[in-house]
């Protein structure tokens, strides 16, 4: 299952600064702490993805890594496994988290209700814009930046983004601006009352009476925009990279979506990958394969190295070039290897000299007395 986006656990903005991301996390932890929600596995898993988010966000580090590149830019710090407990380095942000008993009571039953103005800007939030993006195995290797020309939605600058032609926007009457109204309905348990978006405003809490004619009350116009994209080395297919208020302006002046830059690989004509390592199959002679010999790989990196074929070696032997494979994602210290797998070729075209050749080593052959024994015949038992 994907992880959610960490700002969205918390229910903060991109910009939001430290003191408005400890508060967020605070209530969270309230709300969802083991010892207020005994036996409720749902609940202990929101405080604990809520503290993975909080781990993330309140390091300007790892906040950048993340703004950056998306989950991909932080898991490697957390392990195989992913976040876990140990990983948690705000034990001693308790005291100043859930304060005293007097602000854990305010906060659990003083309200807090949300503002119109929050609530505005999470409906004209601009729409996340995707980006497919196919990288060579080169380019993985090495990690690249590239340019990437798309359409997004901007400003409109006859409104200057307000969607009015004259500039005029109005309360909405039908909910005074919350951008919500409430419904009573009846049910078998008696009156229930509901809270729903607004349908004349739709959540915004102002309505237009003219419309700006160039992009007709929606505040933006489509422009093209050239994107530049930073990928890391060792990504792999179906990460992204999250750039963050790169995405549509928001309707009406509201804030920026996001850009997803989707990983995919293309196939290279050598390596195989397999995470960080990377395997390829070299054709070998009958007589490199009988006499021993050398064969030349090269590296993604362009280096030529040398791999000395023993005699004697079989078809299926592996030999391993230690550190050439691909590295983790940002962490350039580790990196895989190179597993060549060799593969006898029989030829299939003989010069009359070459057949001559064959026919005197044959006669040695016959004399070995090449036979299966019993470990082929199990073998061969084991298929059916």
């Amino acid at each position: 299952m994907s992880k959610r986006d960490y700002y969205e656990i918390l229910g903060v903005d991109k910009n939001a600064d430290e003191s408005t991301i400890k508060s967020a996390y605070r209530k969270l932890a309230m709300k969802y702490h083991p010892d207020k929600n005994p036996g409720n596995a749902e609940a202990e898993e929101k405080f604990k993805e809520a503290a993975e988010a909080y781990e993330v966000l309140s390091d300007p580090e790892k906040k950048s890594r993340y703004d950056q590149f998306g989950h991909a830019g932080v898991d490697s710090q957390f392990g195989a496994g992913g976040f876990d407990w140990s990983n948690f380095t705000h034990t001693g942000d308790f005291s100043d988290i859930f304060g005293g008993f007097e602000s854990i009571f305010g906060d659990l039953f003083g309200g807090g209700r949300r503002s119109s103005r929050s609530r505005q800007d999470q409906v004209n939030r601009g729409e996340d814009l995707r980006i497919e993006l196919s990288l060579t195995m080169k380019e993985i290797y090495n990690g690249v930046s590239k340019t990437v020309k798309i359409s997004t939605k901007d400003t409109c600058t006859s409104c200057n983004g307000s969607g009015s032609e004259d500039g005029k926007v109005k309360t909405c009457t039908q909910c005074n601006g919350q951008g919500q109204v409430r419904q009573v309905r009846q049910s078998f348990f008696g009156n229930v009352q509901t809270v729903v978006t607004c349908p004349s405003c739709h959540g915004e809490g102002k309505v237009i009476e003219k419309k700006c004619k160039h992009c007709n009350g929606d505040g933006r116009i489509s422009k093209p925009k050239d994107v530049k994209v930073t990928i890391p080395a060792g990504v792999q297919e179906g990460q992204y990279i999250r750039l963050r208020g790169e995405g549509n302006k928001g309707k009406r002046n509201g804030s920026n979506g996001d850009i997803l830059v989707m990983i995919h690989e293309k196939e290279d004509d050598v390596f195989v990958r397999d995470g960080v390592n990377l395997i390829c199959e070299y054709p070998i002679s009958f007589s490199t394969a009988a006499l021993g010999g050398e064969i030349m790989v090269t590296t993604l990196a362009d280096e030529k190295l040398k791999v000395k074929i023993p005699a004697g070696t079989q078809t299926g032997k592996v030999f391993k070039l230690r550190g050439k494979g691909l590295p983790e994602v940002n962490n350039e210290h580790y990196r895989g290897d190179i597993i060549v797998k060799v593969d006898v070729v029989t030829p299939t075209s003989l010069t009359s000299e070459e057949i001559k050749l064959y026919e005197q080593l044959k006669k040695f052959d016959e004399k070995r007395n090449l036979n299966p024994d019993k470990t082929f015949w199990k073998k061969f038992k084991d298929l059916f």
